[in-house]
């Protein structure tokens, strides 16, 4: 990608060292282990810095290129993978899933649809399906261990964010509207890396980044959303051949910098076009009303917050309006979209500034913590803006 100055694109160089100083406070203090993250406003890289350790306990320090397990970023690659069959007309929104995976509709999910799916109101379980934790990388498995699973609701009415579930069937959605001769692993890789040249990216963990993987290390151990032993789990469950489409890719900061860059310009980069900047606007908008996201129950009941709206368009995070606890911060435009992944990975696309932040961290967080500490620092790439 293309480099500029700060000033060049708008940006104070002084207020954006504030974030570098940030990172470097947090991880001096052992808050956190490392970080690599990327500004970019314009379509130009202002600011790509590697910050702390990529592994703290093995002295190995953070580079620019080292490859991080990206968790739920992942739901917005696979989201993607979906956008681009309804664009080529195979699929709809409103598509029954069980007209696509027959076996999926039994226990009240004969009326799912995809945008459900997609907008985490298809009143799914927020749990995992009831396989042993080391198969959850094996997406036959997984399917057929969901299409036996019934509904925690009535689909359409709650919003619950689905961390593990939905997603799974997104991906074989994909898989089979591809005409099952393909994994999903590959449909992402042919469909979606190579075109957009994220060429350190994978789904399942490619032999050749293995080299550069940050290791999942939970630095704080607090009760929370997502247990620690569960999140560690992750090193030894992804494999080359693993299919997680919810949490189970492999990414680098510039590569992701790129998805978000053929996001912002509307579905296209280099010449290449992902999805119509029809699809985009639609997968952006806020699909969930004013409803909340019950998956934060427990979290406002603990740290005291009061109830917000979950803003989620299909399968993207949106900032919304209003004052509250948000990984995007609160000084992002309404409209800003994005993703996040469990207590250390995020990126978000602010449209109206033309303003881009990518942030991969060693060391994750509790999830509110988290929100904590990505509204901080998401606030400071923003007060950068001076044009």
């Amino acid at each position: 990608m293309k480099t500029a100055k700060p000033a060049e694109v708008g940006l104070d160089a002084t207020r954006l060292r504030r974030l570098s100083a940030a990172i470097n406070d947090d991880i001096a203090t052992q808050k956190y282990d490392g970080a690599v993250f990327v500004v970019g406003r314009n379509g130009k890289v202002a600011m790509h810095e590697a910050i702390g350790f990529a592994d703290r306990a093995r002295g190995r320090v953070a580079r620019t290129d080292d490859v991080f397990l990206i968790f739920s970023i992942t739901k917005a690659l696979t989201a993607a993978a979906v956008l681009m069959r309804i664009d080529r007309g195979e699929l709809s929104l409103t598509t029954k899933v069980a007209e696509v995976i027959p076996e999926f509709g039994s226990k009240g999910k004969h009326r799912i649809t995809v945008a459900q799916l997609m907008s985490h109101t298809a009143a799914l379980s927020a749990g995992l399906p009831p396989i042993p934790f080391e198969m959850i990388g094996d997406l036959k498995t997984m399917v057929a261990a969901i299409c036996q699973m019934g509904v925690e609701g009535i689909p359409g009415e709650r919003v619950n964010y689905s961390p593990m579930v939905a997603h799974a069937i997104l991906g074989e959605i994909v898989r089979r509207l591809d005409g099952g001769s393909r994994s999903f692993r590959e449909i992402l890789a042919a469909d979606l890396f190579a075109p957009l040249g994220m060429n350190d990216s994978s789904l399942g963990l490619r032999k050749d980044l293995a080299p550069r993987r940050v290791p999942v290390v939970v630095r704080d151990r607090s009760e929370g959303m997502f247990p620690p032993e569960m999140l560690e789990g992750f090193n030894s469950v992804v494999k080359e051949d693993s299919e997680i489409p919810s949490a189970g890719a492999f990414s680098t900061a510039s590569d992701l910098f790129r998805f978000a860059e053929a996001l912002r310009r509307g579905g296209e980069l280099d010449g290449v076009r992902i999805l119509s900047p029809a699809m985009i606007r639609v997968a952006t908008t806020n699909q969930t009303g004013m409803r909340r996201n019950s998956l934060w129950d427990s979290a406002l009941e603990m740290r005291g917050w009061e109830e917000f709206p979950a803003f989620l368009g299909l399968s993207f995070f949106l900032r919304g309006i209003g004052i509250f606890p948000h990984w995007f911060g609160n000084l992002t435009s309404p409209g800003t979209f994005g993703a996040v992944g469990a207590g250390s990975t995020l990126f978000w696309i602010d449209r109206e500034r033309d303003l881009v932040f990518v942030c991969l961290t060693a060391g994750l967080l509790e999830e509110t913590r988290n929100v904590d500490r990505f509204q901080r620092l998401s606030d400071l790439v923003s007060s950068a803006v001076i044009d």
